[in-house]
């Protein structure tokens, strides 16, 4: 089974790979949809079809890379690096998140992401 997935944020293509959690497969299920991005320091968020709960080992610090689920607002997120809530370098979130899927693409690429920029999120 393939388990890649290819996130579009206006120009920017992000590979990643899911993983084994109710989180993904709810994501794969939903897949394919369309979005708008919105920023958070060096985050990148956006609204999605899917609802989760949260899951055993979700955390609000991640390391670039990890793809999060927002349980609360139903919302994929991708830290890259400081964002309002971060204290010295760590890449915090603004709640606990499910870890769903790892990129394999650079996700520091997202900086020249903008407000509003058209995402869609596909399989591959």
């Amino acid at each position: 089974m393939n388990n890649k997935i290819l996130i579009t944020v206006g120009k920017i293509k992000i590979e990643a790979e899911l993983l084994d959690t109710a989180t993904a497969r709810n994501i794969k299920d939903a897949l394919p949809f369309a979005s708008k991005a919105k920023t958070w320091g060096e985050e990148v968020y956006f609204e999605t079809p899917v609802m989760a709960e949260l899951e055993e080992n979700a955390k609000d610090v991640i390391k670039a890379g990890e793809l999060a689920f927002w349980v609360e607002g139903s919302c994929i997120a991708i830290g890259f690096g400081k964002t309002p809530a971060s204290q010295g370098d760590e890449i915090r979130l603004a709640a606990k998140t499910n870890i769903w899927a790892h990129a394999i693409t650079d996700v520091t690429l997202l900086k020249s992401v903008k407000a509003d920029d058209f995402v869609f999120i596909e399989k591959i």
